[in-house]
C-alpha cells in the first residue's frame, strides 16, 4: 500500500481494520481448530455430547457456523467504514460522509466476501472460509471495478504527499522499478494457490486421503504423571502441515531450485523464535488453566470459578460482554488463537451455568478475538515496524478502537438476538 500511494500511517491503519473478520479462519482455519479446539475440554464435553447423542465433530462444526455468520454480518459493513476512516483522517475535509459516497460499491465488496465465506463456513468448515471468501470477492470486486459497476462519480484521493503531516509518514522509502525480469505466467503464479484449496478440500472431504494423512500421530498420554491428562497431535492433517507442503511444491515450480526455500526458511525463523518464546510459556499457562480442576484439593477449575462469578454479575445480559472478553484477550496476547485457548472454556462454563447454547457464547469469543486483532500490541507493533513508524503505535491504536468498538457493539447485539430472539440451543441443552 505504500508502493502504490499510501501514507504509512493509513497503510497500518487499513491493514489493522482488515484483520478482523478474515481473521477467525485465518492461517488455515487455526484459531478455530487449535484456539477453540484446544481451548475447550475436548474429553469432558464429548463424553457429554456422547450421551446425548451427539459428537465433538458436530458441535464444533456448529460453533464454526455461527463464527461464519456473525462475522459475515458484521463484516459487510468494514469496506465502507475503512472509506469513512481514509476520509475523515486523512481527507483534506477530515470527512465521514465523504466515505460514504462509495457505499454501494462498498457493499458490494463486502458482500462478495461475506457471502461465500459465510456459507464455506457452514458447510465445508473452518479450513477454507476466508481463503475460498478472499479468492471470490478479489475477482468479483475487481471486475466490477474496471467495468465501473457502482462506481461513484466523485473520486476522492490523499492530497500531494508533500503537504502529508509527519504524523503520517514512517521511514521505509519504496520505489517501483521495472527490472526487465520476465513476468512470471498468470497460471503458474496462481497454482500454488489452486493445490492448497484442492488439497485441503480433499484432506477434509475423502475419508481414505484423510486417513493416510491422519495416520501419523503424536499422542501424549497421562502428562505429568497420573493426571489423565492426554493430547495429540496429526502434524500432516493440520492446515499448517499442508501449508508447508503447498509452499515446498510451490517453490520447486516456480523457481526450479530449493534456494528460495531455504532463504525464505531463515527469515522466517527469526519471526518464528520470537512467536515461539511467547507460545513456550503461554500455551502451558492455558493448559493449567483448563485443567486447573484436577488437584488434590477437589477445587473447581479456574474457568468454572470465573464463570459463576461471571454469571452472577452479569445474569442474562452476559452475551452482550462475550465478544469483548474475547477482544481483551487478543489485545494482551496479540492472537485471536491464544485468546480462544485462554477464554474459550470460561465462556462454555458461563454458558452452562445461564442454561444458554454454549455453542453461540464459543462463537461470540472467537468473533470478539478477531475483533481484537485490530487493537492486538504484537500486530499493531509488526505492522508498524514494516513501514517505518515504530514508537507511534498509540496513534494508530487511537484510531483503530473506532472499528474495533463498532465490531463488538454489533457482536453483542447479534448474540443477544441470536439467544433470546432466535433461542438457540445445541447438543449439551437437549
Amino acid at each position: 500500500m505504500v508502493a502504490i500511494g499510501f501514507p504509512a500511517l493509513a497503510a497500518v491503519l487499513m491493514g489493522m481494520m482488515i484483520q478482523s473478520t478474515p481473521v477467525s479462519f485465518g492461517a488455515v482455519g487455526t484459531p478455530i481448530i487449535v484456539g477453540v479446539n484446544k481451548g475447550l475440554d475436548a474429553h469432558n464435553i464429548s463424553q457429554e455430547l456422547i450421551a446425548n447423542g451427539s459428537s465433538w465433530e458436530v458441535y464444533l462444526q456448529q460453533i464454526t457456523s455461527s463464527v461464519a455468520l456473525i462475522h459475515a454480518t458484521v463484516g459487510i459493513f468494514m469496506p465502507v467504514l475503512m472509506a469513512m476512516m481514509l476520509t475523515r483522517f486523512f481527507g483534506k475535509n477530515k470527512s465521514w460522509t465523504e466515505g460514504l459516497d462509495i457505499l454501494p460499491f462498498a457493499i458490494l465488496a463486502g458482500l462478495s466476501f461475506t457471502v461465500p465465506y459465510a456459507l464455506t463456513g457452514v458447510f465445508l468448515g473452518a479450513e477454507f472460509p476466508s481463503l475460498i471468501g478472499g479468492l471470490i470477492g478479489l475477482a468479483i470486486v475487481v471486475t466490477a471495478a474496471k467495468q465501473g459497476f457502482l462506481m461513484p462519480k466523485s473520486t476522492w484521493d490523499f492530497e500531494d504527499a508533500k503537504l502529508w503531516p509527519t504524523e503520517w509518514l514512517g521511514s521505509l522509502k519504496l520505489e517501483l522499478s521495472n527490472n526487465n525480469t520476465k513476468p512470471m505466467p498468470m497460471l503458474l503464479a496462481w497454482l500454488p494457490y489452486v493445490l492448497l484449496a484442492v488439497v485441503l478440500v480433499t484432506s477434509r472431504v475423502s475419508a481414505d486421503f484423510k486417513a493416510l494423512l491422519v495416520s501419523v500421530n503424536l499422542s501424549f498420554t497421562n502428562i505429568l504423571g497420573e493426571t489423565g491428562i492426554s493430547s495429540a497431535i496429526q502434524p500432516l492433517y493440520l492446515p499448517g502441515g499442508i501449508l508447508v507442503f503447498t509452499a515446498f511444491i510451490a517453490v520447486l515450480l516456480q523457481s526450479r531450485s530449493a534456494t528460495p526455500l531455504v532463504k525464505a526458511f531463515g527469515e522466517s525463523s527469526k519471526t518464528l523464535i520470537g512467536a515461539g518464546i511467547v507460545l513456550v510459556f503461554t500455551i502451558p499457562m492455558v493448559r493449567i488453566f483448563i485443567n486447573s480442576g484436577v488437584n488434590s484439593a477437589d477445587l473447581v477449575s479456574m474457568p468454572v470459578m470465573a464463570a459463576n462469578i461471571a454469571a452472577s454479575v452479569m445474569g442474562g445480559a452476559y452475551p452482550a460482554l462475550s465478544a469483548t472478553i474475547g477482544a481483551l484477550g487478543a489485545f494482551i496476547a496479540g492472537s485471536n488463537t491464544v485468546s480462544n485457548m485462554m477464554f474459550s472454556q470460561f465462556q462454555f462454563e458461563v454458558a452452562q451455568t445461564l442454561s444458554v447454547s454454549s455453542a453461540t457464547i464459543v462463537a461470540l469469543q472467537a468473533v470478539g478475538a478477531a475483533a481484537g486483532n485490530m487493537i492486538a500490541i504484537h500486530n499493531v507493533v509488526a505492522a508498524s515496524a514494516t513501514v517505518g513508524l515504530l514508537g507511534r503505535e498509540g496513534v494508530t491504536l487511537r484510531k483503530t478502537i473506532i472499528p474495533t468498538c463498532y465490531y463488538l457493539l454489533a457482536t453483542g447485539i447479534i448474540g443477544l438476538i441470536v439467544i433470546y430472539g432466535f433461542k438457540t440451543t445445541d447438543a449439551l441443552l437437549k
